[in-house]
């Protein structure tokens, strides 16, 4: 049963729930991590500046005034607007639960942010970036493969990670995106030709074994559910190897700003 209005609780306290309904929900590890992280830090700081420990005494000015100092700090508008995007998320929480009558971070000012066109791999980089795992072994078709995919496909990285075979459909992939929306994504010419390759080669490869995560469309080389840090390193590797420009942030989040950029040139 939810606790009457006003009542008073410590900001940990109601953490600790907030998280454990994160958990309910199952957002990802990652997400609920930066809640965690986040409101802490807030939390800490309005203790130190201000002694507030309780969440009915955290009003949209203390949120402000935290905003600000991040900002004096020169810390970056798109990052600050992330951190309140975790405030909101917190105190949505305690409203629903009628811990608090009204979200304090609606009035809070985000950041404005400049509108910059996000650097991406040129056409030549991505050429030489798939041809760089160009072995026969399992690893390297299945690199190629995640290539494939991060470039033609606009799937994230967790997307990626988290394929079933299940998902691999006669014209299409589901994908189980943010919020837990499917969406459809078109099996490409270039992934179809990939993809009957990396299965076939894959095919092979798990023969026999026993313990593997099998349900997984890509498999470590131990046969378990890929990481995300597996993913970044994969591409990392290649990027640098193939002389990726300084100012390039080589990663599978700019494989996705490739991705959109390449379907723009076509309207």
């Amino acid at each position: 049963m939810s606790k009457s209005l006003k009542e008073k609780l410590s900001l940990q306290e109601v953490l600790t729930e907030f998280l454990f309904d994160c958990k309910l929900r199952k957002l990802s590890e990652r997400t609920t991590k930066s809640y965690k992280n986040n409101n802490l830090s807030f939390f800490r700081y309005i203790e130190v500046e201000y002694e507030l420990t309780e969440v009915c005494e955290v009003s949209h000015k203390v949120i402000q005034a935290y905003v600000n100092y991040l900002a004096d700090k020169g810390l970056k508008e798109s990052y600050i607007n992330g951190l309140i995007k975790c405030f909101r998320a917190f105190f949505t929480y305690c409203v629903n639960e009628r811990y608090i009558t009204d979200n304090p971070v609606d009035r809070v000012r985000s950041q404005k942010q400049p509108l910059n066109l996000i650097s991406t791999f040129n056409d030549g980089e991505v050429k030489d970036m798939i041809r760089y795992y160009n072995g026969s072994r399992f690893l390297d078709i299945r690199n190629k493969f995640i290539l494939i995919m991060l470039f033609d496909s606009s799937i994230r990285n967790s997307e990626l990670c988290n394929l079933k075979m299940s998902d691999i459909r006669t014209i299409y992939i589901n994908i189980l995106g943010k919020g837990k929306k499917i969406r459809h994504v078109p099996i490409t010419a270039s992934i179809n030709k990939y993809l009957l390759k990396y299965l076939r080669v894959r095919e092979n490869y798990i023969k026999d074994k026993t313990g593997y995560d099998t349900e997984y469309l890509f498999l470590s080389q131990k046969g378990k559910i890929l990481t995300v840090e597996t993913v970044e390193r994969i591409i990392l590797e290649c990027g640098s190897a193939c002389n990726v420009r300084e100012e390039i942030r080589i990663s599978p989040h700019t494989a996705r700003h490739y991705y959109a950029q390449t379907q723009l040139k076509w309207l």
